[in-house]
C-alpha cells in the first residue's frame, strides 16, 4: 500500500489518538490521519508542537518526520533505527563488512542510471541526451574519472541553459530542487531503515556528520526525476516553494515506476531496491537495479 506523505505548513498542536495522528489548527478544528496510512509527515512552520507519544508512534510505524528551516526547506529527518527490521544485527554486520571492492562496484552502478536517468529526462524535454549517452558506459568502479560530476556540469547546462548554476543555498529553481530531493532523500532512508540497513553507513558518501549517507547515494538516479518536475514548474512560471509546488514535489513518491517489469509506486518501489542492494552487495552477479517512470515519453 502506498504510504501518504503528509505536509504541515501552519501553526499547529499534533498529538495521537487512538492510533490516529492529530492535526489541530486551533481548538476548534481537527483533522486525523491514520498512523498507517503515513510515509512521511514534513513540518514546514515553526509553531508545531509534537507530543512525544505521537513521535514514538510514528517511529514503530516507520513513519519519517521531516522539519523544515525558516525558509520552509527541508533541514532534518527523524526516522527509527533499532526496529527497523527483525534481522537488524545480522543485517548491520553484512552492511559493515562489505568488502570496497563491492561498494565500489555498487557505486558504479548507480552512476550509470544517474546517468541515464539524466539522459532520459533531457530526451523528455527534447533537448540533446548524446553527450550523457556517451559517458553513462564509460563509468568505471568507483567511478574515478569522477563522470557523476563531468556529467553533471553538461546537463545542467543543457536542461536549464548556460546561466543556470545549481547552488543550494540559492533561491527559485534551487529551491524547488531542494524540497524536491529532500522528500526522495526522506523515502529512500524510510526504505533502508525499514530493510534493516543503517542509513548513516553508505557505499561512496561517508561524511561522519551525515546521518542519511546510504540514502543519499541510493537516491542519486533518482534525482533527475525531480528535475522534470522542477523543470516543468518553472516553465509555468512556478519558481518558489508555495502550495502548487509542494503539492506538485510531494507527489513524487507516488508516482508510477516499472521495476523488473511490475508497475508500483516508487515509494513501494524503494523497498524492493533496497532487498535488491542486499542481495547485490553479497553476490557480484546481481545487479543493483533502478526502476523507469511509466510514461510513455521516455
Amino acid at each position: 500500500m502506498i504510504k501518504r506523505t503528509l505536509d504541515i505548513g501552519n501553526p499547529a498542536y499534533v498529538h495521537l489518538r487512538q492510533r490516529q495522528l492529530v492535526v489541530e489548527p486551533d481548538k476548534t478544528t481537527a483533522r486525523t490521519f491514520p498512523l498507517e496510512d503515513l510515509g512521511i509527515v514534513i513540518f514546514s512552520h515553526p509553531r508545531i508542537v509534537m507530543t512525544q507519544a505521537a513521535m514514538i508512534a510514528c517511529q514503530e510505524n516507520n513513519t519519517v518526520l521531516v522539519f523544515c528551516d525558516g525558509k520552509h526547506l527541508p533541514y532534518s529527518a527523524m526516522l527509527p533505527i533499532h526496529e527497523g527490521h527483525t534481522l537488524h544485527s545480522k543485517i548491520l554486520e553484512q552492511q559493515i563488512a562489505l568488502a570496497l571492492p563491492a561498494k565500489k562496484r555498487l557505486w558504479q552502478q548507480i552512476v550509470r542510471h544517474k546517468i541515464d536517468q539524466q539522459a532520459k529526462t533531457l530526451a523528455h524535454f527534447q533537448k540533446d541526451p548524446r553527450p550523457l549517452k556517451l559517458m553513462a558506459p564509460r563509468v568505471r568502479s568507483g567511478d574515478p574519472d569522477n563522470l557523476e560530476a563531468q556529467a553533471a556540469k553538461k546537463y545542467w547546462r543543457l536542461l536549464f541553459g548556460d546561466d543556470f548554476r545549481r547552488n543550494h543555498r540559492k533561491g527559485g529553481v534551487n529551491s524547488l530542487l531542494n524540497y524536491g530531493y529532500a522528500i526522495v532523500r526522506a523515502m529512500v532512508a524510510r526504505a533502508v531503515v525499514g530493510g534493516g540497513l543503517h542509513p548513516a553507513i553508505g557505499l561512496h558518501h561517508h561524511n561522519q556528520y551525515n546521518g542519511l549517507n546510504l540514502a543519499d547515494d541510493l537516491m542519486e538516479p533518482f534525482r533527475p526525476w525531480v528535475d522534470r518536475v522542477a523543470y516543468q514548474l518553472a516553465n509555468q512560471g512556478e519558481t518558489e516553494i508555495n502550495q502548487n509546488t509542494k503539492k506538485a514535489l510531494l507527489g513524487l513518491p507516488a508516482r508510477s515506476v516499472c521495476w523488473q517489469g511490475k508497475s508500483m509506486p516508487l515509494m513501494v518501489c524503494c523497498h524492493h531496491l533496497t532487498a535488491n542492494l542486499k542481495r547485490a552487495g553479497q553476490d557480484r552477479t546481481v545487479k543493483l537495479d533502478y526502476p523507469n517512470l511509466n510514461d510513455t515519453t521516455q
